[in-house]
């Protein structure tokens, strides 16, 4: 699999994959329970690694970052089923962050002003 795939690439590889099935992609409601299901396996596997609950012996292995794939491939679905252009709804979310929120985390000081 080729690394540096831009989002643009991502949504296009999961159109190209979805758009071999007659059925094609699902309603926007039932993306969003399936989000909400692919979070809820995220926060469990989270949960199991850095959290107060071990898992069980018969429970299967799964990593995050196979997790945050799955719930990735979902949002891509969302956006992709009602024509929006993550890279476009990605801009005009930092740009959100930042201005409106700018001032509203404390900063890392410089390393240079702090030798000063």
């Amino acid at each position: 699999m080729p690394k540096g795939k831009s989002i643009k690439d991502l949504q296009m590889e999961v159109d190209t994959y979805i758009s071999q099935f007659k059925e094609g992609y699902f309603s926007p409601l039932a993306m969003v329970a399936r989000l909400t299901e692919e979070l809820g396996e995220l926060a469990r596997e989270v949960n199991h690694y850095y959290g107060e609950k071990p898992k069980k012996s018969s429970e299967t292995e799964k990593a995050i970052d196979e997790e945050l794939g799955d719930l990735l491939f979902v949002i891509i679905c969302l956006a992709n089923s009602l024509n929006i252009d993550l890279e476009e709804a990605h801009d005009y979310v930092m740009n959100k962050f930042n201005t409106r929120d700018k001032d509203r985390w404390t900063r890392i000081e410089n390393k240079s002003e702090e030798s000063k």
